[in-house]
C-alpha cells in the first residue's frame, strides 16, 4: 500500500479508472502517466461539433472532481519500458514509478500512410486535442480535402469538412463507406446522404502517392488518377499503443490479452497478479457473445472497463474474500457507439462486426430507421438513424 495504482495513459480511460478507484474505496495514492500535456478530455467531438467550431481544451475537457484532486499527473511524458518483476514503470525522463497495482491505458494511435513521397505538409490525423487544433485551422472553404478512409472518423470529417465549405473526396478501400459495422444496405444510404452534401467516393481505392515539392498539391490514386488535394486526413484505422511493454511476457498479439477481471495475461496464459488493461487497448471475451478475447473500440469501453478495474484493484488491496468473489463474476459490457453526420444521428448498442445477417426492422432506410444484426440465430446488434428510443430499447436484450 506505499506504492502508487500507476495508470499509464491519461485519457478518458484513465481518468475514469481513477475515479472508479475512489468510488470503490481506494484511498491510496494514484499517478497517471500520459504522453499528452492536456488533462483527460473527450475525443468524439473532435471530428464532430468542436472540429466544426473552435478547438479548445476548454471545449472537451472532463470536469474535475473532488474525489480525484489529489491524483498526480505526470504529463507530456511516455511509459517507455515496465518490469512486471519488480512492479515499476519507467518514463522517458527515466523516473521509476513503482506500483502497487498497474492499469495500462494506453489505447491507440492512428495508422499513416507510407508513400515514396510521403515528406510534405499538408498531411494530418485526427486522435489528440493538438492533432484537431491544426486540421481545423486548415479547413477553409473552398479547400480541396481528401480523406482516406471511410470508416466512422473519415466520415465524421468529411461531413464537418464539408460543411465548412471544403470540397471532399473520401479515398477507401471497401464498396462503401463504413460497410463492415453497418453492413450493405445501411452503409449505402449513410453513402448518399454525404453524396447529397457533394461529398465524392472513390471506392475500392487506394492513395499510392503524393505529388508536390514541399506541400501536398495532388493524390494520386491507385488506378493511376490523380486529385487535387492540399489537406490530406488519413483515417485509416489505428496501431495500439503496447510498445513499451514488449519487454515483458504479457500477450500482445493483438492489443493487451486480459480475463474478466480485466488481469493481464502473459504468452503462456498466466495471469499477471497486480497488471491490468482497460480500453481499445484491452482484449477480452465478452460472454454476452462467445468466449473469444476482442478488442473493442466502442465509445463507453473505456469508462465500463475502468469501473471493473478499479473495484477489482480496490479488493485486491484491500478485501481478498471480496476479490476472490469479483474474478468469478462475468464481465459483460454492452458495446455502444453513436455518430453525428450531418443532421443525421447513429445509435448502435452490440457488436455488429460479428453479424452475418442484417434485418431491417422499422421505419424506412431512406429516413429514420433501425436494423438488428444477427449471426445465425443470436442478435449481436442494433443500429438506428434517429428513432433512439426504440434502438435504446434494444440495450436491455443484451444484459
Amino acid at each position: 500500500m506505499n506504492h502508487p495504482v500507476v495508470i499509464v495513459g491519461a485519457s478518458m480511460g484513465g481518468l475514469r479508472t481513477a475515479e472508479s478507484l475512489r468510488r470503490f474505496g481506494y484511498q491510496g495514492p494514484i499517478t497517471v502517466i500520459g504522453e499528452e500535456t492536456h488533462k483527460p478530455y473527450n475525443r468524439p467531438p473532435l471530428s464532430k461539433d468542436v472540429l466544426a467550431n473552435e478547438v479548445t481544451h476548454e471545449a472537451v475537457a472532463f470536469e474535475e472532481r473532488a474525489a480525484t484532486a489529489d491524483v498526480n499527473w505526470v504529463l507530456g511524458t511516455r511509459a517507455v519500458s515496465v518490469d512486471t518483476e519488480h512492479s515499476t514503470v519507467t518514463d522517458s525522463s527515466d523516473v521509476i514509478h513503482h506500483y502497487s497495482a498497474l492499469v495500462i491505458a494506453t489505447g491507440l494511435r492512428p495508422k499513416r500512410l507510407n508513400v515514396p513521397n510521403g515528406d510534405l505538409a499538408g498531411r494530418f490525423a485526427l486522435r489528440t486535442l493538438d492533432d484537431a487544433i491544426a486540421l481545423r485551422e486548415q479547413l477553409k472553404p473552398g479547400t480541396d480535402v481528401v480523406i482516406i478512409g471511410g470508416g466512422f472518423i473519415g466520415c465524421e470529417v468529411a461531413a464537418t469538412a464539408s460543411k465548412l465549405g471544403c470540397d471532399v473526396t473520401v479515398v477507401h478501400n471497401a464498396a462503401h463507406p463504413m460497410l463492415r459495422p453497418l453492413g450493405t444496405e445501411l452503409a449505402k444510404q449513410m453513402q448518399l446522404r454525404h453524396e447529397v452534401q457533394r461529398v465524392r467516393f472513390l471506392l475500392n481505392r487506394s492513395v499510392v502517392d503524393l505529388i508536390g515539392e514541399t506541400a501536398i498539391q495532388e493524390v494520386l490514386i491507385d488506378d493511376g488518377t490523380s486529385i487535387p488535394c492540399t489537406v490530406l486526413v488519413e483515417a485509416m484505422g489505428s496501431h495500439q499503443n503496447t510498445e513499451w511493454l514488449e519487454m515483458t511476457n504479457i500477450d500482445l498479439s493483438d492489443g493487451v490479452l486480459v480475463d474478466s477481471a480485466m488481469r493481464a495475461v502473459s504468452s503462456s496464459g498466466q495471469v499477471i497478479p497486480n497488471v491490468y488493461a482497460i480500453g481499445d487497448v484491452a482484449r477480452f471475451a465478452n460472454p454476452i457473445f462467445d468466449e473469444i478475447p476482442r478488442r473493442v473500440e466502442h465509445w463507453n469501453i473505456p469508462t465500463e472497463t475502468a469501473k471493473r478495474v478499479g473495484a477489482v484493484i480496490t479488493a485486491a488491496l484491500s478485501d481478498k474474500e471480496k476479490f476472490e468473489n469479483l474474478v468469478q463474476e462475468k464481465f459483460k459490457p454492452v458495446p455502444s457507439f453513436w455518430s453525428d453526420q450531418y443532421d443525421v444521428h447513429l445509435l448502435a448498442f452490440g457488436s455488429l462486426g460479428l453479424a452475418d445477417k442484417v434485418i431491417l426492422v422499422a421505419g424506412d432506410v431512406a429516413d429514420e430507421c433501425v436494423f438488428e444484426y444477427h449471426r445465425a440465430d443470436q442478435l449481436v446488434g442494433v443500429c438506428g438513424i434517429g428513432m433512439r428510443s426504440v434502438v435504446q430499447s434494444y440495450r436491455a436484450k443484451f444484459v
